[in-house]
């Protein structure tokens, strides 16, 4: 990120690589059976970078970003697993050219990952899949990817060039009403943040697509969602999408991860909201003028961040660490705007994790060393110990789907559907 603080030299090397040793997401960098791997790049680092820039405009508690892109694996007790991600739904495989990362996270993907390979997956994509991209190249998957909304795509040698936009001058956020739209963790885990410098946040979903994580770890959903409000509103209606139109209109903050044309659906305008004032983000795989949908996982290997085995073949880096490094782009982003005036904050994943990576040619990952029962990693200063996951404890619980939409509403104003 533009702004953010660089370190430099050897003393800068170190402490990459100590960041990443203490984030928890070196041990689940590599194969299972083997050492934990050091992952290329400043991302652990910028992470940390991030929070305290994030505590310092804001007055939040003060949190090592670092160790955030690893505590989802805190709660699941995820674990390092090579080609395939760290929470089972991505994969790693070979192409006709090099290599692709796959996801199949949702009810729906084996049937359009049998569509992408023209054939009857049943519930199994992957073996069919696998000898498809043996013969097509990573260009025509990401093509055919990006027609069928699928999370796929080639694992690049080399980041892309990359944009991530600078922070503008620090806004308050304390008593500010975050309305977030998003899901699973990148935007909820923005949220999260400005509920700790004493935002106020409400949760927004459909009767119909109802925020995927609540389906996962109980935990993890209550750390990020703790002490925010829920709400329920239909799209389908003219009465639920007023009513949706009149909380975005009373917000300060808007978080929100679709891409437009699945805005204006629900009748949703950014340009709009930010014309009048409000700081809108908007997270998307590669960009708010892209269609290509992607997960954590994905996105992070199609950006380039992946560990190498010697004969230079990608292994999954961490747990889908693209969506908390991203998470905290954004937060640090929703916290500021130029004096006046509302803005919107086009936050690219891809780009995101792009900005972490330095230009070269890849090179097989420096692999930790035995140390006792655990694992440690050596740097100009020494061994450095490889932490496990940490779990922090959810701050109280989070509300059921729906449980605060009279509340919330009648407290602004706003007409019951």
């Amino acid at each position: 990120m533009s702004g953010t603080p660089q370190a430099a030299g050897a003393a800068s090397d170190v402490g990459v690589a100590a960041a990443w040793a203490a984030s928890g997401a070196m041990v689940l960098s590599g194969h299972p059976d083997g050492p934990p791997l050091l992952p290329p790049g400043r991302a652990a680092h910028v992470a940390r970078e991030l929070a305290e820039r994030f505590a310092g405009s804001t007055g939040a508690p003060r949190l090592d970003g670092a160790r955030l892109l690893a505590e989802r694996a805190a709660c699941t007790g995820h674990v390092r697993r090579g080609r395939v991600s760290a929470g089972g739904a991505s994969r790693l495989l070979p192409t006709a050219d090099g290599w692709a990362a796959v996801s199949c996270a949702r009810p729906d993907d084996p049937a359009l990952l049998g569509a992408l390979a023209s054939a009857d997956v049943r519930d199994d994509p992957w073996p069919v899949l696998s000898a498809w991209l043996r013969g097509h190249t990573g260009a025509e998957l990401a093509g055919r990817a990006e027609l069928l909304g699928i999370a796929a795509g080639p694992v690049r040698a080399q980041a892309p060039p990359s944009h991530v936009p600078a922070p503008a001058a620090p806004r308050p956020v304390k008593d500010a009403l975050v309305v977030d739209f998003s899901a699973l963790w990148a935007g909820p885990l923005c949220a999260h943040l400005l509920s700790l410098a004493g935002a106020r946040v409400v949760k927004v979903e459909t009767p119909t697509r109802p925020d995927g994580a609540r389906y996962g770890d109980p935990g993890f959903y209550r750390l990020l969602h703790a002490g925010h409000r829920s709400v329920v509103l239909d799209p389908a209606t003219t009465a639920g999408r007023n009513a949706m139109a009149a909380l975005v209109d009373a917000a300060d903050i808007i978080i929100e991860a679709s891409r437009p044309r699945a805005l204006a659906r629900f009748g949703l305008d950014a340009d709009a909201a930010v014309a009048t004032g409000t700081v809108w983000v908007s997270i998307t795989a590669n960009g708010r003028s892209s269609e290509r949908v992607g997960f954590g996982d994905d996105v992070a290997a199609g950006a380039g961040l992946v560990c190498r085995d010697p004969d230079l073949s990608p292994l999954f880096c961490g747990d889908a660490v693209a969506d908390p490094l991203t998470g905290l782009t954004a937060a640090v982003l929703a916290a500021s705007a130029p004096p006046g005036r509302g803005v919107l904050w086009d936050v690219s994943m891809t780009d995101v994790v792009a900005a972490t990576l330095e230009p070269g040619p890849p090179l097989p990952s420096t692999p930790a060393a035995r140390r006792g029962d655990g694992w440690a990693i050596e740097t100009g200063v020494g061994l450095v110990p490889v932490a496990s996951p940490e779990r922090r404890e959810p701050g109280g619980d989070a509300p059921a789907m729906g449980a605060d939409t009279g509340e919330v509403l009648r407290s602004l104003g706003i007409p019951l559907p």
